[in-house]
Order: structure tokens, then C-alpha cells, then sequence
């Protein structure tokens, strides 16, 4: 949130706040193309889902990841490198950032200010419908996807019904603090459940 308002006071103190245009057709067949009649928006997504399912799953950063996601501190006395991951995890989220950022520009052929405005709002929602734990330490990727599509037919589906946006934002809320408190409840219980055995 905090990238993209600088993003828009850079755009409005250099272009005066209005859209760039002028990218090249090559640039804007980036997104805009297809291959074997397969999107390439979706192969790239397909790729990236491929490589972290893999890295999470399999590799010593992943473990990290999820083991000071879980318990930071637990996670600093058996000798992880707390801040060196967090940075590590920062940087890989910008990163994918900035690879979206490019997928909409090219999708868009034109850099607007205000573009993305409200996605992360979606991508947070995505997440926790998928069952990752805003607290860390829990969730798969795969679930993560099955989150994202409800979301977009959601989105979808709203668009298509002709409901404002400010509706949208509204309905987008409730599904996030019903996820939330769906996905604290279930803890508690599984919790006990441990407590009890």
C-alpha cells in the first residue's frame, strides 16, 4: 500500500498525475499474447505457482519461512536468521510485485497512476480464503489459487450485476473478516481438540 502511494506522488510530481502511453506492441503482446491459444498471463502464473510450490515445499528457505512465520522466536533460538528471511520474504513479495505490476501494464498499454488501486484488498482476502494464517506459519499455495478464483468470480460476479464499487469493497470486506474469524475459530477448536487427546 505504502509502494503504491509513492508510486502515485512520483506519477503526479513527474507526468503531472495523467497516464503514460507510447509502449511498444512487442511490450504489450506480453500480456496481451497467447501461446498454443493458452494466455500467456496464465503461463506465467502457472510457472511462478510451479517454481514456490516447489520452494516452499522443498527447499531450506521455505522451511524457514514457515518456521518464523510460526514462531519467530522459536525460530531465532535454534539459530534461523530472523531478519535476513524477513527481508528475504519482503523482497520476493516485491518482486512479484513488480512482475504484476508489469503483467498490467502491458495488459493495459498504458501506466496509470491509479492502477491496482484496491487489489491489495483482494490478494489479502485471496490468501486467508485460502487458509493462510494472518498471524503466519500455516497455509498452502494450492489453497491459496482455490482462494483467488473465488475471489474472482466474486469479483466477477458483482461487475456483472452492476454493483458499484464501493458495494464491492463492502461485500470484499465481510468475506475477509468472515474468513478471518472462520480461520481463528477453527484454530481454537483443533487447539483443544490437541489439549484434550
Amino acid at each position: 500500500m505504502i509502494h503504491e502511494q509513492n508510486t502515485e506522488a512520483c506519477d503526479k510530481i513527474t507526468q503531472g498525475g495523467l497516464p503514460v502511453y507510447g509502449f511498444t506492441k512487442a511490450f504489450g503482446s506480453f500480456a496481451q499474447g497467447s501461446i498454443v491459444g493458452i494466455p500467456n498471463q496464465v503461463i506465467l502464473t502457472i510457472i511462478l505457482f510451479i517454481i514456490f510450490i516447489y520452494a516452499l515445499a522443498k527447499t531450506t528457505l521455505g522451511r524457514y519461512l514457515y518456521g518464523v512465520g510460526g514462531n519467530e522466536e522459536a525460530s531465532r533460538l535454534s539459530g534461523i536468521g530472523v531478519t535476513k528471511i524477513k527481508l528475504m520474504a519482503y523482497g520476493l513479495s516485491g518482486f512479484l510485485a513488480g512482475i504484476a505490476g508489469l503483467v498490467l501494464l502491458s495488459r493495459t498499454s498504458s501506466g496509470q497512476p491509479s492502477a491496482g488501486s484496491g487489489y491489495e484488498m483482494d490478494a489479502i482476502t485471496a490468501v486467508v480464503l485460502g487458509g493462510v494464517s494472518l498471524n503466519g506459519g500455516e497455509g498452502k499455495l494450492h489453497m491459496v489459487v482455490i482462494g483467488m478464483l473465488i475471489m474472482g468470480v466474486l469479483t466477477t460476479g458483482m461487475i456483472m450485476c452492476g454493483i458499484n464499487d464501493y458495494v464491492q469493497q463492502f461485500v470484499k470486506g465481510i468475506v475477509l473478516i468472515l474468513a478471518v474469524a472462520y480461520s481463528e475459530i477453527s484454530k481454537k477448536i483443533r487447539s483443544r481438540m490437541i489439549v484434550t487427546e
